[in-house]
């Protein structure tokens, strides 16, 4: 009877039986008589032990022969070893080599971004990236979980649009039987018409921005999560996107530990924002801190704090270069090691140094009135440790359909959830307005057809009631919890200016 084919992150489970594996060779390094094949199966990694005595000539050739990313069949014993990772190692009986694959182009030294990008489709089997993959689905089950368990339903808003929802400058136009249509920007106004007959419902799904831009914080086509509630007012609607983070950022924590640490991500940073209450903040607020004295010390101390670390860090290299010579094998491995980390950490400084003298001046001579850039929103967080929500904003840089404060018409009853870090706002929504003749007098404003509209418009006719919502962009989340650079690593295919290809 042949041994039972068992997944990886399983072995642990296994110890002391005879399994089978099957998956792709990670790394290889050999010994005499021995070789030490890295298998990874989709599930997690293991080191196989294959002994040239222990195994067939054809077994051992199979160990032999393989290369990275070469498939193979190992038959072997579950052995408990606390130094391997997962705690157990697999000392090989069998092994079958099922495809050998060609040089990888992929290898451990430093590839540049434009090199891993033409070839994302392997990239995506790298640890880190695996790593990213299971936070992000990870983070897409709490999501699931959070809203089904408070009585919301998933319903599906349309990707083939006739109006805008954003405005129309970032729309991606095609030609629909003749007609005009856009790929959608947000499922938010079919979800108010799916609110209004099911109560509170989310939807889950892609959306595109033709925005222009090449920032750390922009995709072409990300996915949004966007929940919209009937009988919800702005408040409400502040507490179920703060217990949405809070339940993404817990569950993170809890089961997604060892792809935190292949991040190599600082989960005490991580652990603030499941407390709460997260601060809430009002537009007018938001700004007298930023263009505050407050904030101007905060980035000088933030600045000082930068050429410390940054002259440290310096001297230790040099001191390691110097000793390099002399140094053994192991040393030397430790070295460079420790020399990747020093300047991956001296170029994240080095454009923190760029940055504070800009984020000072821009921070320091911000009028109330405009919206909140991206340098803003991380000056503004780097005074808390957890998100922030900031809320009601000058009605001029909100969409038209957000209701106006009834105390103060200036300001629409909208909010953003900033997270801290620097990452920014991972949420934006508010309370939606209800009535008719000011919705027809937004649209008239912005400049849209109110033909395409006329829908949207009924559900103000029939029934109408106050209600509140807003999206969560995913991949931003993602990159906030995972402590990533760049959007692109928190999707799989990511589309940029210029990236349609793989």
């Amino acid at each position: 009877m042949s041994a039972p084919h068992r997944p990886i992150s399983a072995l642990a489970e296994q110890v002391g039986q005879t399994v089978t594996l099957k998956g792709w060779v990670y790394n290889t390094r050999y010994g005499k008589g021995l070789a030490f094949v890295e298998v990874r199966d989709g599930s997690g990694i293991v080191q196989v032990v294959v002994s040239e005595e222990e195994v067939s000539a054809e077994a051992w050739r199979a160990a032999q022969d393989a290369t990275q990313e070469s498939a193979l069949e190992v038959v072997g014993t579950v052995v408990e070893d606390k130094r391997q990772t997962g705690g157990v190692e697999v000392r090989a009986t069998d092994v079958t080599l099922v495809s050998l694959a060609e040089p990888y182009p992929i290898t451990p030294k430093e590839h540049g971004v434009e090199f891993l990008m033409d070839r994302r489709h392997l990239w995506l089997r790298s640890r880190r990236q695996w790593a990213i993959a299971r936070v992000r689905n990870r983070i897409i089950m709490s999501i699931h979980a959070y809203f089904q368990e408070d009585g919301f339903i998933q319903m599906d808003a349309p990707i083939l649009t006739g109006n805008a929802v954003e405005g129309t400058s970032t729309l991606f136009e095609l030609d629909y039987f003749d007609e005009p249509a856009y790929l959608t920007q947000s499922g938010q106004l079919h979800g108010e018409a799916m609110a209004m007959a099911h109560g509170k419902i989310y939807t889950f799904g892609p959306t595109f921005r033709a925005e222009k831009s090449k920032t750390r914080r922009h995709l072409t086509e990300f996915w949004m999560i966007e929940p919209e509630m009937a009988f919800h007012d702005l408040a409400m609607n502040m507490e179920v996107a703060e217990g949405l983070l809070q339940r993404i950022v817990r569950d993170a924590l809890a089961d997604c530990a060892d792809e935190l640490e292949i991040l190599e991500r600082d989960t005490s940073a991580l652990e603030a924002s499941t407390a709460t209450p997260y601060p809430r903040l009002s537009y007018s607020e938001a700004v007298e801190l930023l263009t505050s004295e407050k904030t101007q010390e905060m980035l000088r101390a933030e600045e000082a704090d930068r050429q410390r670390e940054k002259a440290e860090l310096e001297e230790e290299r040099d001191a390691n270069a110097a000793r390099y010579g002399q140094a053994k094998k192991g040393e030397k491995r430790r070295i460079d090691a420790r020399r990747i980390e020093i300047d991956k950490r001296l170029a994240q400084i080095e454009e923190d140094l760029r940055n504070l003298p800009r984020w000072m001046e821009s921070a320091a001579s911000f009028e109330w009135g405009a919206d909140f850039g991206g340098s803003d929103e991380t000056v503004l967080t780097r005074h808390f440790d957890r998100p922030i929500i900031v809320h009601r904003y000058p009605a001029a840089v909100k969409a038209f359909y957000m209701k106006r404060d009834p105390e103060d018409d200036r300001l629409a009853l909208g909010m953003d959830v900033l997270a801290p870090e620097g990452y920014g706002e991972i949420i934006g929504g508010g309370e939606r307005a209800t009535d008719l003749e000011f919705l027809r007098e937004q649209v008239e404003a912005h400049g849209l057809p109110e033909s395409a509209f006329d829908w949207y418009f009924d559900l103000r006719r029939y029934g109408s009631v106050p209600h509140a919502g807003f999206g969560l962009g995913l991949e931003r989340t993602i990159s906030w919890v995972c402590g990533l650079q760049h959007l692109r690593e928190a999707i799989p295919f990511p589309r940029l200016i210029g990236r349609l290809h793989p």
